[in-house]
């Protein structure tokens, strides 16, 4: 088997290996990276919804900084939210702050009845820069 070529986020090694899960691993150009949640630096979640998606983001955000690339590079998202009925248009108002422009990626949305203690995750697959990619 090859070695994975794990992309860790600045400052939060040590949150992954203490939950046994690699952020990201860059394969063939692409990268895929877990579901990433509003989770503080100590790993406990952002107590209001939008300030949990904004949260999520950012951890996104950083970590396809760290395998050089950016949310344009996304291609496919899965979001999970806890009580989609009631918290989606909520969730929904902040995405736009990180989407971007038009064309959007692909999504898939599904809702969920538990998220350890979060109601909102955000996965995603990029195709990274030809400068990125190992």
């Amino acid at each position: 088997m090859n070695q994975r070529d794990v992309v860790f986020p600045p400052g939060r090694q040590a949150l992954y290996e203490r939950n046994r899960y690699s952020p990201a691993i860059r394969s063939n150009g692409f990268l895929f990276v877990s579901g990433q949640v509003g989770s503080r630096e100590d790993g406990s979640p952002e107590p209001e919804l939008e300030a949990q998606v904004r949260t999520a983001f950012n951890n996104l955000n950083a970590i396809l900084g760290a395998a050089g690339g950016s949310f344009d590079d996304v291609v496919d998202v899965t979001v999970f939210m806890v009580d989609p009925q009631a918290t989606f248009e909520r969730i929904w108002k902040v995405v736009p702050e990180f989407w971007g422009s038009a064309p959007h990626p692909t999504i898939t949305a599904v809702g969920v009845t538990w998220l350890y203690g979060f109601q909102f995750e955000i996965k995603v697959i990029a195709k990274l820069p030809e400068t990125a990619s190992r």
